[in-house]
C-alpha cells in the first residue's frame, strides 16, 4: 500500500506546497490554498490499460533522430458541422485532446452531443457526470438527431469505470461532461479539485496519444472567465476552446484560444435555437443592423477574425457629463485603446472630448481585437459628437497612430472582397495599403486615407 502524503495545493493555479501559505507566490493569490491528501506509489499503472495487463510488456520508447522519423499526413475526420471544423483547424485530429469551456448554460453538452450525435459513420462514447441517461435522451430527441446516430451513453464519474467501458465499447471519439466531475482512485482528494483535475486529465491525455482516439473534454470556468483547475490543464491538452456568448440573446461564438493543429485565432458562430445550435454561414449580415433611416454614432468595420472576414457594426454615444468625472465605456472593445483614440482627437485635432461622456459598443456581442477598426471606431465618434449621421454603404479598415496617420493593415484584398460581397459602395483604407493593389478589378470605390484629417473632410467636408 502506497503511503499517503497531504499537500497544498493553490485553486487558482494549481501551485504545490509541503505547507500551508497566506499568498500563492505563483499568481499572488491570498488565502486560495487548500489541504489535499495525494497517494504516492511508485508502480502505478494508468488505468486506461486493462488491469490484466502487465506493465512489462510495454515496449520502452527510445531517442530517434529526427530525420529518421517517417511522417504520415494525419487524416482528419471531418464533421458536418462546417464552423466546429475551421475552428479545429481543418477538422478532428486522431489522438488529440480538446478542452472546451464556457458559461454555465452557454451550450457546451449542446455542442458535444450534437458532435456526438452528428456523425453515424463513427462510434461515438459520450460520458457524462452531471446528467442521467434519461436527461441527455431528452436533449438528444430535442435535437432530432438520435435516429441514425451510433452514440454510446455513459454516466459515471470513476475513470477506472469509464475506460473499462472504453476498453468494451472502442469508441473513435470519446466525449467527457465533464472532466470536473470525474476522480481517480489513484489520487484521494475531492473530484474537481486541482490534484483530482490534473490526474484525471493525465490519464485521458495517455489514453489519446497512446490509442490515437480524439477526447473532447468539457471544463467549468470561474468566476473571472479563466478554466476551472490548473493552469497546466490548458498546458496539458492539444487545443483549448471557448465557447462565449450572452445567454440573453442567440448568437453563441467559439473561439480557439490555443491550438497544436491549427490557427489559435479562429472563430465559428452559432445559432442557439430549439432544436439545438445552428451554423451561420455569413456572419456579416447578422453583426450589422437593418435601419430604414441613417443614424449618427453608427460605422461599419470591415475586420478580420483569423483568416475570416467579418463586417460589425460600430455603435458610439457621445454626450455632455452629468458629473464631474466624464465616463468612459466600451463593450467589445478595448478601453485603454478607446482612452487613446480619444486622447488622439483631442490633442491632434481640438475636439473637446475631455468633458463629455463615451459610450462604444460593438454590436452582436463581439470581442475585437483587430486594430483595423481604428478608423470606424474614429468615424463613429465624430459622428456622434456632431450628429451628422454616416453614409450607410460605406465601410472602414485602417489603424490609427499617435499622430494621426492611417497605417496600413494585413490582407486588405479579403476585406474589399468581403464589403465588396455584401453590397458596399465605398471602403476607406490607409494610402499605404494601395502599393500593389489593382483596384479596377473590384466594383467598390476604394477611398484611400493617409491621415485623419483626409477621413474628417470626406466624412463631414
Amino acid at each position: 500500500m502506497a503511503k499517503a502524503k497531504s499537500t497544498y495545493f493553490c485553486q487558482q493555479c494549481g501551485y504545490e506546497s509541503a505547507k500551508w501559505l497566506g499568498q500563492c507566490p505563483s499568481c499572488k493569490q491570498w488565502n486560495t490554498f487548500v489541504e489535499e491528501v495525494v497517494e504516492k506509489g511508485s508502480s502505478k499503472v494508468p488505468e486506461w490499460r486493462s488491469t490484466s495487463t502487465p506493465t512489462t510488456s510495454r515496449r520502452s520508447n527510445k531517442a530517434a533522430i529526427i530525420n529518421e522519423i517517417v511522417y504520415q499526413d494525419e487524416q482528419r475526420l471531418a464533421t458536418p458541422d462546417t464552423e466546429f471544423n475551421r475552428v479545429l483547424g481543418g477538422g478532428i485530429v486522431p489522438g488529440s485532446l480538446v478542452l472546451i469551456g464556457g458559461e454555465p448554460g452557454i451550450g457546451k453538452s449542446t455542442l458535444m452531443l450534437q458532435l456526438a450525435l452528428g456523425i453515424p459513420k463513427v462510434k461515438t462514447l459520450y460520458i457524462s457526470g452531471e446528467e442521467s441517461e434519461q436527461q441527455i435522451k431528452m436533449r438528444a430527441e430535442r435535437l432530432s438527431q438520435s435516429s441514425k446516430a451510433n452514440c454510446y451513453i455513459l454516466t459515471e464519474t470513476s475513470t477506472q469505470q469509464i475506460f473499462k467501458q472504453i476498453e468494451t465499447v472502442q469508441p473513435d471519439i470519446v466525449v467527457i461532461d465533464s472532466i470536473q466531475t470525474l476522480h481517480s482512485s489513484q489520487i484521494e482528494s475531492a473530484p474537481g479539485s486541482v490534484s483530482q483535475v490534473r490526474e484525471c486529465t493525465a490519464e485521458l491525455l495517455r489514453f489519446a496519444k497512446e490509442t490515437s482516439t480524439p477526447v473532447f473534454i468539457v471544463g467549468h470556468i470561474t468566476k473571472d472567465g479563466s478554466i476551472a483547475g490548473p493552469k497546466v490543464l490548458e498546458h496539458m491538452v492539444d487545443t483549448v476552446l471557448q465557447f462565449e456568448g450572452d445567454r440573453n440573446h442567440v448568437y453563441r461564438i467559439l473561439r480557439a484560444v490555443k491550438n497544436r493543429f491549427g490557427s489559435s485565432s479562429e472563430l465559428g458562430i452559432y445559432e442557439m435555437q430549439g432544436s439545438g445550435l445552428r451554423e451561420v454561414s455569413n456572419p456579416s449580415e447578422i453583426m450589422i443592423s437593418q435601419r430604414d433611416e441613417p443614424v449618427s454614432g453608427v460605422a461599419i468595420a470591415a475586420m478580420l477574425e483569423g483568416v475570416r472576414p467579418l463586417m460589425i457594426e460600430v455603435q458610439a454615444l457621445v454626450s455632455n457629463s452629468a458629473f464631474g468625472t466624464p465616463q468612459r465605456t466600451s463593450t467589445g472593445f478595448d478601453t485603454k485603446r478607446l482612452s487613446m483614440l480619444l486622447a488622439v482627437l483631442e490633442k491632434r485635432f481640438g475636439f473637446r472630448l475631455s468633458a463629455q461622456d463615451v459610450f462604444l459598443n460593438i454590436a452582436g456581442g463581439l470581442r475585437v481585437e483587430d486594430p483595423a477598426i481604428d478608423l470606424a471606431v474614429i468615424a463613429a465618434l465624430i459622428s456622434s459628437q456632431q450628429d451628422i449621421p454616416l453614409p450607410s454603404q460605406v465601410t472602414f479598415a485602417g489603424e490609427v497612430g499617435l499622430s494621426g496617420e492611417i497605417r496600413a493593415v494585413n490582407r486588405i484584398e479579403q476585406r474589399i472582397t468581403e464589403a465588396e460581397k455584401l453590397g458596399f459602395d465605398g471602403i476607406f483604407i490607409s494610402k499605404y495599403n494601395t502599393k500593389g493593389l489593382d483596384a479596377k478589378k473590384y466594383d467598390i470605390a476604394i477611398r484611400p486615407l493617409a491621415t485623419l484629417e483626409n477621413l474628417f473632410s470626406a466624412l463631414f467636408g
